[in-house]
């Protein structure tokens, strides 16, 4: 009788989740952010939990936020 051994390599992905407050209300962002769009004082963002969009009160704001979310390491 043989005996054969499988050696299978682990690879561990490390996500973290970023969190960023605005008005009171706190958007969650779990890394990788895949796509960002803006129209005006809206930023649709997807990232590893899925689609959301946050709304802001002026342009602005809005720019402060996708700097932000360029700025994740």
């Amino acid at each position: 009788m043989s005996l054969f051994l499988i050696m299978h390599e682990a690879f561990f992905i490390v996500s973290f989740i970023m969190s960023y407050t605005y008005n009171g209300t706190q958007i969650s962002v779990k890394c990788p952010v895949h796509n960002i769009s803006v129209n005006k004082s809206k930023v649709a963002f997807a990232d590893k939990c899925g689609q959301q969009i946050g709304t802001f009160a002026n342009t602005t704001e809005a720019k402060q936020f996708v700097s932000w979310l360029l700025n994740i390491k």
